[in-house]
C-alpha cells in the first residue's frame, strides 16, 4: 500500500531552511563571542603590559639621572683630587709664608707690594731617557742611541706667580727683579708691565712681574728657617 504525504513540499523546504538559519545564527554568535572574549583579553593583556612598560621607562629615566648624578659626582671628585694635588704640590715644597718671606725679603727699601697672585697648572713634560754607563765606547755608544729613542713623559706641576707693586722708579723695579731671580725659590722672573702711578700728587711705578717657583723644588728645614729668620730680621 503506497504512503501519501499531504505535508506540503514547500513547507518542508522553509521548515529546513530556517532550521539551517538558525544554526548559523548560533554559529554566528559563538564565534563573535570568542571574538569579543578574545578581543577583551588581549586588550587587558595589552594595558598590563603598558603599565610594565611606562614602570621600566620610569625605572629607567630614574637610572639614567643617578648615572647622570655619579659621573657628576665622579667629575666633581676628580676636579678636587687634581686640585687638592696641584695645591699639596704648591704648600708642601713651599709653604706661603716662606713663599711670602721671600719676596719680602728682596724687596727695596722703597719698593711696596700691592698683590700676589699664585695659579698652579700641571704640564706634560718629555724627557729624553738617560743612558746608564758602559764599561766599552760600544756599550755607551749603543746604550746612548737607545736612550734617545725613548722618552719619558710626565706631569709637572708650574707655579706661576704674578706680583703688582709700586716703586720711585724703574731702577728699584730692576734690582728687585735681580733680587729674585737670585733667589732659590724663583726663576723666568720677568717684567710684564710698567706704568706710571701717582699716590697723594707723588709719581711712582706700578710694576707687574710674573714669576716660577723654581719645579722640583725641595727646601730643607735650614733653609726654610733661614728665610723665615732674614724675614722676622735675625740675620
Amino acid at each position: 500500500m503506497a504512503n501519501i504525504d499531504f505535508v506540503p513540499t514547500d513547507y518542508i523546504e522553509q521548515k529546513e531552511s530556517s532550521r539551517a538559519n538558525l544554526l548559523c545564527l548560533v554559529l554566528f554568535a559563538a564565534i563573535m563571542g570568542g571574538v569579543i572574549a578574545t578581543f577583551s583579553i588581549i586588550k587587558v593583556r595589552q594595558k598590563a603590559v603598558s603599565a610594565d612598560l611606562e614602570e621600566i621607562n620610569s625605572k629607567l629615566v630614574t637610572a639614567q639621572k643617578q648615572i647622570a648624578q655619579l659621573e657628576e659626582i665622579s667629575t666633581k671628585k676628580k676636579s678636587m683630587m687634581k686640585t687638592a694635588v696641584m695645591t699639596a704640590e704648591l704648600i708642601e715644597p713651599v709653604p706661603k709664608s716662606v713663599l711670602l718671606a721671600c719676596l719680602t725679603n728682596n724687596l727695596p727699601s722703597s719698593v711696596s707690594l700691592l698683590e700676589l697672585e699664585v695659579e698652579a697648572e700641571e704640564v706634560t713634560v718629555k724627557q729624553a731617557a738617560s743612558a746608564k754607563e758602559s764599561k766599552t765606547q760600544y756599550q755607551k755608544a749603543a746604550k746612548k742611541a737607545k736612550a734617545k729613542a725613548k722618552t719619558i713623559v710626565k706631569k709637572v706641576i708650574n707655579n706661576k706667580l704674578e706680583i703688582t707693586g709700586v716703586a720711585p722708579s724703574d731702577i728699584e723695579v730692576a734690582n728687585y727683579i735681580a733680587s729674585l731671580t737670585d733667589s732659590i725659590l724663583l726663576d723666568r722672573v720677568g717684567l710684564v708691565e710698567s706704568k706710571e702711578y701717582q699716590l697723594d700728587g707723588i709719581n711712582y711705578r706700578q710694576f707687574r712681574l710674573n714669576a716660577r717657583i723654581k719645579p722640583d723644588l725641595k727646601l730643607s728645614k735650614e733653609d726654610i728657617d733661614t728665610i723665615r729668620l732674614k724675614k722676622n730680621g735675625v740675620i
